[in-house]
C-alpha cells in the first residue's frame, strides 16, 4: 500500500514538474530536465508515462481538470465574494497560466486539440452555472462557449505580446507575477461586460434572429 502511494506521488511530481518545465521553456524541454526537477530518474518518468508525447497529454488533462473544477466551483458553489477573494491567492494558478500560454504559441494540432479541451470545459462549467441560476442560459451553448474561450485566448496572447514590447511581464518568464498584472488589468472590465453586456438595447440581436429564423 505505502509503495503504491509513494508510486502515485511521484506520477503527479513529474507531471506538476512537466506543466512548469513546458510552460517555461516549451515543449522541446527534455525528460532528463524534468526527472530532475521532480527529483525522479528519466528512466521513472518513462517508466509512469511512456514518452514525452503521453507525459504532454497527461499534462493537457491536468490543466484542463484545474481549470473546470475552478471555474465550476465558481459557478455553481461558491458566493460572489469567496470568488473575489480567491483573487488574492490567484499565483498557485502560475504554472498552469504560463502552461496555457505556451501551449498556444507553439500551434499547430496539439494547440489546437489543447483549445478544444478548453472549450469543452467551458460548456461544462458554464452549464453549471445555468443550473446554479448564476448564468443566463444561451440559445448556443456551444457556440457561446467558444466566444468565451476565443475572448481568453486572446488575453493570454496579448499578455505574451505585451511582454515582447515590454509593456508586461513575461508569463513564460515570470508567470506569479504575470498573471497577477493580468487579473488587476482584465478582471474589472470583464465582469462589467458580462454583467452588463456591450450594446444599449437587443437591436443587433433582434435583427440577426429575423435574418436566421
Amino acid at each position: 500500500m505505502f509503495s503504491r502511494v509513494v508510486d502515485v506521488d511521484a506520477r503527479e511530481r513529474i507531471r506538476d514538474a512537466a506543466i512548469a518545465r513546458f510552460g517555461r521553456e516549451g515543449f522541446g524541454a527534455g525528460l532528463r530536465a524534468i526527472a530532475l526537477d521532480a527529483q525522479v530518474s528519466a528512466a521513472l518518468v518513462i517508466h509512469h508515462y511512456g514518452s514525452k508525447d503521453a507525459l504532454r497529454a497527461a499534462c493537457d488533462a491536468h490543466v484542463h481538470a484545474t481549470i473546470r473544477r475552478a471555474k465550476s466551483e465558481a459557478m455553481r458553489d461558491e458566493s460572489p465574494a469567496q470568488v473575489i477573494g480567491q483573487l488574492a491567492t490567484i499565483e498557485q494558478y502560475a504554472p498552469v497560466f504560463a502552461y496555457m500560454v505556451r501551449s498556444l504559441m507553439d500551434g499547430g494540432p496539439a494547440a489546437a486539440q489543447f483549445v478544444d479541451g478548453l472549450v469543452e470545459d467551458a460548456e461544462s462549467y458554464l452549464a453549471a452555472g445555468v443550473a446554479a441560476g448564476t448564468v443566463r442560459p444561451s440559445r448556443d451553448p456551444h457556440g457561446r462557449a467558444r466566444a468565451l474561450v476565443a475572448s481568453s485566448v486572446g488575453t493570454l496572447l496579448m499578455t505574451q505580446l505585451d511582454a515582447a514590447a515590454g509593456r508586461a511581464v513575461a508569463p513564460t518568464d515570470r508567470p506569479g507575477e504575470a498573471i497577477v498584472a493580468m487579473a488587476e488589468a482584465t478582471v474589472l472590465p470583464g465582469l462589467e461586460l458580462y454583467t452588463y453586456g456591450l450594446f444599449t438595447d437587443s437591436s443587433y440581436l433582434d435583427a440577426y434572429l429575423e435574418g436566421h429564423p
